[in-house]
């Protein structure tokens, strides 16, 4: 079976959030499994792309409206990937330092797609299935279906992931010149709400949609940002499948950005020098439990909440805080500003660090994640194999993978997106902690808890199958 996935972000050669990991991850498990996979995204003036070494594999021109684009198939030489990964390379519209956030995202989301299939065409061989995720890649299933210049392709079947369905990539109808021909009679297919709407596109063209947890696709049929009508209608060709984790690269036996490695037979006498270095980085107390946050500082997350979250913890509880997280402004000002009021017991460190934030995995004692969405989440199943023990709201995929305590299980959970919700939880965390014995068996559990991709990669694959029996 020939696999092609194509993104927008891809780790670690340009990573904004979990879209990134998921695309790092899922395309190596299938690929050990034996299958040809292939990743194509943009290139980007990332450390990383730019660094590395490639070949041109293709070249060709696309029209965008008024203007044509000449452009490269790069492939990437790195074999530690994990999989073949091809780059399109579009001078002064896709390498760019920043993946997202600038004023044609609009152009440029649409010529990676044009590119995709363009480059397609080309080829003398095409993937037996096409995997796109999120909507930066939500045209293509309607173009292919639809497009005159891309009858060739039309045959292959489709699978679309909804990675966050906050983020549709609406298009006002002046742009609508920038696709190529089609039967104008399916127009209907890409309007939702008179606007060009790629994510409701895919959700109409796809062979098959997934989400990244089953919780989450029943969270969609009620609230999904407008599209809930449309994913009821499509019930029946949706699927929940939980994302996986990298075990590969987040392994605390061979993780080399921790301070120190250890395993579940060791976590308590080793995992120590990594919260104890935290604490001496930011000017904290290793004698005290040590909460953290890691994440995009945004309304999803819950993030507005936290600095009345750290400001009553603190006031409350002889704790540790420390946060790792960029995006809101007024956010990130509030939570800068507690630093001086709670000095020795609180830090904030603004913006994103990759070691960092597995040094964190490793030294803290719990994680929290008071998300308003999620649709999945990797921050908690990060924090499980690290022994960190999470604190989260029950939504999404948080729901799908962690148990609280009093349920016999091994996290903290609470229902609400509130200060009072998640104060409660911290205080909860606080009696845990107090029983050392308790935590201590609980943080050994925990890193056993297996949250790889084998699973779910194998759900993907099965899908495949599915679809691939019907052509």
């Amino acid at each position: 079976m020939n696999i092609l996935h194509t993104s927008f972000e891809c780790y670690p050669l340009a990573k904004v959030g979990g879209l990134a990991d998921v695309v790092g991850a899922l395309p190596k498990f299938q690929h050990d499994f034996g299958f040809e996979v292939n990743v194509i995204m943009p290139f980007y003036n990332t450390p990383f792309i730019t660094k590395a070494k490639y070949t041109v594999n293709d070249e060709g021109t696309i029209q965008l409206g008024d203007i044509s684009y000449a452009y490269e198939i790069r492939e990437l030489s790195s074999p530690d990937i994990g999989f073949n990964t091809y780059l399109v390379y579009i001078p002064h519209l896709l390498d760019r330092p920043e993946v997202y956030g600038h004023k044609d995202d609009i152009e440029r989301f649409i010529a990676f797609q044009l590119v995709v299939l363009d480059w397609l065409n080309l080829k003398k061989g095409i993937p037996d299935i096409i995997h796109c995720h999120d909507h930066h890649t939500g045209l293509i299933p309607f173009l292919i279906a639809n497009a005159y210049q891309f009858q060739n392709l039309k045959n292959i079947p489709t699978v679309f992931t909804i990675h966050n369905a906050q983020y549709q990539g609406q298009i006002s109808y002046d742009k609508l010149h920038y696709l190529p021909d089609f039967d104008k009679n399916k127009i209907g297919l890409l309007d939702w709400d008179q606007q060009i709407n790629p994510l409701a596109a895919a959700i109409k063209c796809a062979w098959r949609v997934t989400t990244v947890s089953p919780s989450y696709m029943e969270e969609l049929q009620n609230s999904a940002n407008g599209l809930e009508g449309l994913l009821r209608h499509e019930k029946a060709k949706c699927q929940g499948v939980l994302n996986g984790i990298d075990t590969k690269s987040w392994d605390t036996e061979t993780d080399t950005m921790l301070i120190e490695n250890y395993k579940i037979s060791t976590v308590v006498s080793k995992r120590t020098t990594n919260k104890e270095w935290l604490c001496n980085e930011f000017n904290l107390d290793s004698s005290k439990p040590l909460f953290c946050f890691i994440g995009r500082l945004v309304y999803e997350k819950g993030a507005d909440l936290l600095p009345d979250i750290v400001e009553e913890s603190l006031q409350s509880n002889d704790i540790n805080v420390l946060m790792l997280g960029s995006g809101n402004k007024e956010v990130e000002e509030r939570l800068e500003s507690l630093k001086d009021t709670f000095s020795g017991r609180y830090h904030m460190y603004t913006g994103y660090n990759e070691r960092l934030s597995h040094i964190i995995y490793g030294g803290a004692d719990f994680l929290l994640m008071p998300s308003r969405v999620e649709p999945c989440g990797l921050n908690q199943m990060y924090a499980l194999r690290y022994g960190a023990i999470p604190i989260v709201r029950r939504t999404g995929g948080l729901k799908d993978t962690v148990v609280d305590i009093g349920d016999n299980g091994f996290g903290i959970c609470h229902n609400q997106a509130t200060v009072q919700d998640v104060c409660y939880s911290i205080r909860r965390g606080v009696a845990l902690y107090s029983d050392q014995k308790k935590y201590r068996e609980i943080q050994q559990e925990i890193m056993k808890i297996d949250h790889s991709w084998n699973r779910s990669a194998n759900q993907y694959v099965n899908i495949y199958k599915s679809l691939i029996t019907l052509t």
